[in-house]
């Protein structure tokens, strides 16, 4: 999954202190994959970009997201990692859920579509892609963070409700930033019928 890729060079800069962290900002970086028994290539990839080591499970069928969330919560609870970084989404569903239901499951604070990270003093600060131009929080470690294509530009994580008033006590938006203002687009040629 190339999205995946994108968060395995995010945690190999962060060990490594490349760009924007501090060297030792990760102590090891653990992949984790789950499908059939080729899936090992996928995790030897991983380990020949920087990674640690690699946890295979085995799985002959497709999984539903929250299955998958469900087997990384397994995971998690017995590596007992600070930060969980995965891709955007999957490239087999194609989908963007497996994050949000890891961090609800494990009780963490999550931040999606991350351009930027920053991990200093117990806290992962994110800037986020967000339909308003760019968005950056503070969330408290340990957290989900799922990365966006942009990170990697400079190189080449049972589901309870959650309220609002829940949201926002784990994370704090510490600056929004507008886009720039847009031309008005004009549509030439024939009117469509409603």
């Amino acid at each position: 999954n190339p999205f995946d890729e994108i968060a395995v060079e995010e945690a190999v800069r962060l060990k490594e202190g490349k760009e924007h962290h501090a060297a030792g900002t990760a102590s090891e970086i653990v992949v984790v994959s789950i499908g059939v028994a080729q899936a090992q290539e996928t995790i030897r990839t991983a380990l020949a970009m920087g990674a640690d080591r690699g946890i295979l499970i085995n799985a002959d069928s497709d999984l539903e997201p929250l299955a998958v969330a469900k087997l990384l919560k397994a995971v998690v609870d017995e590596e007992q990692p600070d930060l969980v970084l995965m891709g955007k989404q999957s490239i087999d569903g194609d989908n963007n859920a497996v994050g949000q239901m890891l961090a609800a499951l494990l009780d963490w604070p999550q931040a999606t579509f991350a351009s930027k990270i920053e991990i200093a003093d117990g806290k992962a600060t994110v800037t986020r892609e967000v339909d308003g131009g760019l968005q950056t929080i503070a969330a408290a470690l340990p957290a989900v963070v799922k990365s966006r294509l942009a990170i990697a530009s400079s190189m080449r994580r049972r589901v309870s409700p959650f309220t609002l008033g829940d949201w926002l006590m784990t994370r704090d938006t510490v600056r929004m930033d507008t886009p720039a203002i847009r031309a008005t687009s004009l549509i030439v040629g024939p009117e469509l019928p409603v």
